[in-house]
């Protein structure tokens, strides 16, 4: 069996959906994953991503770094295209909207998802590209 530690990508988001969370919630460093499940924009097939993720204030924060990368990853680009997404924690599986952090609610957002992904910092050095952080709100 995989540690869930070195779970990436789509093995992840398999292991994870198939124990409940059980494998693949608990990540790196202590971080926690969710899987977001976006829209393709051009294929209309469902796509699913497992991504850190931090509570706050009752929504779900997301960071869209690609690592860096002078591009968006495509997940973003899908819920950009349509936010009506849905979201699994563990066993519960809920649909969401998903949102940019404003310009006034970015800065304490960022902090409590670099708190949990240091690198978050060294992503943003990394680009020009402003890192976005996103909000996932139950509806």
């Amino acid at each position: 069996m995989t540690s869930a530690i070195n779970l990436h990508g789509d093995p992840h988001v398999e292991r994870y959906l198939e124990t409940a969370g059980e494998d693949g919630f608990h990540w790196r460093n202590g971080t926690t994953i969710l899987i977001l499940f976006t829209k393709g924009r051009k294929s209309g097939q469902q796509r699913s991503h497992a991504l850190i993720f931090r509570e706050h204030a009752g929504a779900y924060l997301v960071v869209a770094s690609k690592g860096g990368n002078d591009a968006p990853p495509a997940w973003f680009v899908n819920l950009e295209a349509d936010p009506q997404v849905e979201v699994q924690i563990k066993g519960e599986r809920f649909a969401a909207t998903a949102r940019v952090a404003t310009p006034e609610e970015k800065p304490a957002m960022w902090a409590t998802m670099v708190e949990a992904w240091p690198d978050y910092d060294n992503y943003q050095k990394k680009t020009a590209r402003e890192i976005p952080v996103v909000v996932l709100e139950r509806r």
